[in-house]
């Protein structure tokens, strides 16, 4: 571990630059980055990275690199104007371990504006809140990234190995984006995520499936409506019947040693639906997004399968259903669940994570499972890299009024910049 005068100057050195990274924070939330309207927001990164002196690498996404690899998910939106960043730190002679701080700059959409107490691009810092979209999911995580190597430099030091700031599109719906960063050929000894996870370590994630269901109609008159098939209603007795198996599997939670203790970890979720095309014609389609979760240990491909069953057992027991099964269509997540306790080479990372957490907060390092995923998958699943997802308190995230608490900003950020200082080793700037 770091003496204590070399820790104490580089958490000093967050502490004198934390006005400048709540800003900065505040300034990013600004921009409206959805899915599909990343590429400014990853212009205002790039050029952070290089004022900081970081060897810039920002790149278009071409789904030809990556479809083929394990943890691809097919898309929803093109790659047309959606670019990676990453600002990479490369010692002459690297002698300490490497590490990747990955986030993404992405945000889900901010849902009615007048049901935010104020404009959600439009960050507002209040106390030790910063409220704005993506404030908490995950701007403030992706920033801490860039302050805490920032903080060493402040105190006079580089990393001894490489360290590698990625900010990454798309991982609110398929993690093509960290992907893309594995195939482009970014590699580390250790990841950290700081997604808001409250100040604890998450030790393992559902995976998550999304299809997207359409069902066909007959439509007539109105005034003939049982002469035609509803397909509004009839998709609700697929999502009934999708409930029922929600159920059956969180049944299944003993068998399954991750989530066991959760009261409820496997969430079906209807996230859209849109059918019909006039009041008074029996809608002839109705089609709804699926999000369902899965456990960790699970095999992907038996629980899609177990889904499309559901749907298609339920509609064959519908006249015309039978006749004109649902279309079932997958874009988006087909993410595999991850737990990082079971990585034998994990122990010496989260060992250290606890130390600079301790060293921090005062106290130790909790542990928590989530019932979503992340980024981590990528990195523990496909590149035998320990992902730890470690961040802030957020409050909210996907919500209305979202906000992240900057007191565990502070802090999260000082014991990253703890971290790194330890993992990679340091070396005088």
């Amino acid at each position: 571990m770091l003496s204590e005068d070399i820790a104490t100057d580089i958490r000093n050195a967050v502490d004198r630059r934390f006005e400048s990274q709540v800003d900065f924070t505040a300034q990013l939330v600004g921009f409206p980055s959805t899915r599909g309207n990343e590429a400014t927001a990853q212009d205002f990164m790039a050029a952070a990275m290089g004022e900081k002196d970081l060897t810039v690498d920002r790149w278009k996404l071409n789904v030809d690199d990556i479809k083929h690899l394990p943890g691809f998910s097919p898309g929803i939106i093109d790659y047309d104007n959606s670019y990676n960043v990453v600002g990479a730190w490369r010692p002459e002679s690297p002698k300490g371990k490497s590490l990747i701080l990955n986030g993404h700059i992405d945000v889900v959409p901010e849902g009615p504006l007048d049901m935010w107490d104020s404009p959600p691009y439009e960050a507002r810092w209040e106390g030790d809140r910063l409220y704005g979209r993506g404030a908490g999911d995950m701007k403030a995580g992706l920033v801490s990234c860039l302050f805490a190597y920032d903080a060493l430099v402040e105190a006079g030091y580089r990393p001894a190995g490489n360290v590698f700031i990625q900010s990454v599109i798309e991982e609110e719906c398929t993690g093509n984006g960290a992907l893309a960063c594995l195939a482009r050929g970014y590699r580390g000894d250790a990841a950290i995520i700081p997604e808001p996870s409250g100040d604890t370590l998450f030790m393992a994630q559902t995976g998550t499936i999304w299809q997207q269901i359409t069902v066909k109609g007959h439509p007539v008159h109105a005034s003939r409506a049982t002469e035609g098939f509803n397909a509004i209603k009839a998709a609700y007795v697929l999502i009934q019947a999708l409930e029922e198996l929600e159920a059956k599997w969180n049944a299944e939670k003993d068998q399954h040693k991750h989530h066991c203790n959760h009261h409820h970890p496997i969430n079906f979720n209807i996230g859209k639906i849109a059918g019909g095309d006039w009041p008074a014609s029996v809608p002839a389609w109705c089609t709804f997004d699926l999000r369902a979760a899965i456990f960790a240990d699970d095999d992907i491909q038996q629980r899609a399968r177990e889904l499309e069953d559901c749907i298609q057992a339920a509609a064959a027991k519908d006249r015309h259903m039978s006749n004109r099964p649902p279309e079932i269509v997958y874009q988006g997540f087909m993410a595999e669940g991850f737990a990082l306790e079971d990585m034998a080479n994990a122990a010496a990372p989260i060992s250290l994570l606890e130390n600079c957490h301790q060293q921090v907060y005062g106290e130790a390092l909790g542990r928590s499972v989530i019932t979503g995923t992340t980024d981590a998958r990528f990195f523990g699943l496909y590149a035998d890299t320990p992902g730890l997802v470690y961040g802030p308190r957020s409050v909210d995230v996907h919500g209305f009024n979202e906000w992240v608490d900057l007191e565990s900003v502070r802090k999260s950020t000082q014991a990253i910049a703890l971290f790194m200082a330890n993992w990679c080793g340091l070396e005088k700037s």
